[in-house]
């Protein structure tokens, strides 16, 4: 075992002990995966796009302070050999693409995410950084190393990783990558590597002692599975003769550092790194929303990487699932992947934002559908929550929302039967979904403020305020007040469940029901809790017209 080259510069000494100290429990730090420049964005990243601000916008109801990072992942050897095929210069290749993967996170309207690309000039030096950091706790050697490689994966494989099977594109045998179904050829080279094998069981206790570190359940089981399998170690260069893409290893110009060794930096480039005396702001990460195509690199590359470094690990991998077309996997030559600007023009950004994050899967792929995109506009935001704020504000109702705060601390225990199984429903519904949404499982917690105001729907119907108006009895216009008064508490309590997910439609709904804006917390989302600010609280108009007829 040779041991690594000489190290470039000067190694900025850290303090490990700063680093490994809690950060403040204020902040919290979202990471949406950086983006492979090779092509334009389609659904499957604006999803990715939508779960991390949604994630980040739920903690920010929550009170923290929240970071989240974007970025472009544009080295390695496909970008390389993709600028060539487009006779391109390869930086102006990246610029391209990485500008529509900009452009997507204003389309999504995702919360002033910190966008960095591995071609900046800031980067680079964060790499280098880590690099030496590696090198000097002993972590890099170099050596021969041979395995199955794949160029769309940027990554070697095992014998027991790959398989041989029919190449569909020119009908002969060859070899496959079993995990991403990619193709690969084998390859040997004298490249450096780094020691993962020296912390397979630290990995292990790592993801064994939480049980939603790596989420969900499938993918934990997956990552365990591989570790516990055995590993190899991992090579971390390609000699510059076949990449020249890339940031050269420090003190070795003859070679390129991994692709995924650099773009993994990123997500702490993003916070400041290289840091000195002073802690981080905001890593580690509190969640790192990826496909589950990348899992491997997030949850074992990543923190062996952060183990050697002495740096603290994230606190949770979010790996949801794809989305297929006609229960199909998306591809341009099936012609059935989904442009996510044109859907947005064709459909409103927070129907796609509500859709996609109702019927993405987490553990199981989601199938994207127009007709289903239209039944959720219709049947959810349009006829069950619209609806319901439509039918309390009529003005002929004469509804008192400036009795609503003392009204709701009296119903609080003293419960008509009439009203008993919406008011348990409107009672349960934050805590029972605030466990789905800590997990990242949006479209199941969602799910439930769907089935409350369906329930809704049914006590107004059944309730009839449009009789009650028309009595004289002080009774039957109290009865009035509160019926309406579990009507809009119903729609309050789901905007504030929906705000994260359709931010601008849930605050104007929240407007036309004059919910202040200093009660849009998650604290607010409670029976009775909304409506406590003093001053005078009228309805706005215009809510049948918040989510209008689709084509």
């Amino acid at each position: 075992m040779a041991r690594a080259g000489p190290r470039s510069g000067p190694l900025r000494r850290l303090s490990t002990t700063a680093m490994l100290r809690e950060k403040d429990a204020s902040k919290y730090y979202v990471t949406q995966p950086i983006f492979y420049v090779n092509s334009v964005p389609h659904i499957g990243h604006f999803y990715t796009v939508v779960l991390a601000d949604v994630i980040k916008r739920y903690a920010g109801m929550q009170g923290k302070s929240t970071k989240m990072s974007a970025g472009t992942d544009e080295h390695g050897l496909k970008i390389q050999q993709a600028a060539e095929r487009a006779n391109r210069d390869t930086l102006s290749f990246c610029t391209q693409y990485s500008n529509r993967f900009r452009d997507l996170q204003v389309a999504a309207n995702a919360d002033s995410p910190d966008f960095m690309r591995t071609t900046d000039p800031r980067h680079r030096l964060a790499v280098e950084h880590f690099w030496n950091l590696l090198v000097d706790r002993g972590y890099i050697y170099k050596g021969e190393h041979s395995g199955w490689y794949s160029v769309s994966d940027e990554a070697f494989y095992t014998e027991l990783q790959v398989e041989e099977r029919v190449d569909p594109s020119t009908d002969k045998r060859r070899m496959f990558a079993i995990e991403s179904g990619q193709p690969v050829e084998w390859v040997s080279e004298v490249n450096y590597k780094f020691k993962l094998t020296e912390f397979r069981d630290r990995l292990i206790e790592w993801i064994e002692g939480s049980q939603d570190g790596v989420y969900p359940e499938i993918r934990r089981n997956e990552v365990l599975s591989w570790l516990r399998a055995g590993i190899d170690d991992l090579s971390v260069s390609r000699p510059r003769s076949r990449l020249k893409w890339g940031i050269p290893v420090p003190g070795d110009d003859e070679h390129t550092i991994y692709v995924w060794v650099d773009a993994l930096v990123n997500y702490a480039t993003i916070d400041g790194y290289p840091w000195t005396d002073n802690k981080p702001s905001f890593f580690p990460p509190d969640v790192q929303v990826v496909g589950k195509d990348i899992v491997r690199f997030h949850a074992v590359y990543w923190p062996a990487l952060l183990m050697a470094a002495g740096l603290a690990l994230p606190k949770r991998i979010l790996a949801h699932a794809h989305w297929t077309m006609g229960l199909q996997k998306m591809s341009k030559s099936r012609g059935n992947v989904a442009d996510p600007f044109e859907a947005i023009e064709r459909y409103g950004l927070d129907t796609l934002r509500y859709f996609m994050i109702r019927n993405g899967g987490i553990s199981d792929d989601g199938d994207y559908s127009t007709d289903e995109v239209l039944v959720r506009h219709k049947k959810d935001l349009a006829g069950q929550l619209a609806n319901l704020a439509a039918r309390c504000s009529s003005e002929r109702l004469g509804v008192n929302l400036d009795g609503f705060a003392d009204l709701g601390r009296k119903l609080q225990s003293d419960i008509d039967s009439r009203d008993a199984v919406l008011h348990g429903m409107l009672n349960e519904l934050a805590d029972k979904a605030k466990p789905l949404f800590d997990k990242g499982e949006f479209g199941r917690g969602l799910g439930l403020a769907f089935d409350v105001l369906a329930e809704a729907n049914r006590h107004i119907t059944e309730n009839e305020p449009w009789t009650l108006v028309k009595s004289s009895d002080p009774e039957e216009q109290a009865r009035l007040q509160v019926v309406l008064f579990y009507s809009l508490e119903a729609v309050r309590l789901a905007s504030l469940l929906l705000l994260p997910t359709i931010p601008e439609k849930a605050s104007r709904l929240l407007d036309h029901i004059a919910v202040d804006k200093l009660e849009r917390q998650w604290a607010n989302a409670r029976f009775g809790a909304g409506w406590q600010t003093p001053g005078p609280k009228n309805l706005l108009p215009g809510v049948a017209t918040l989510f209008p007829k689709l084509a």
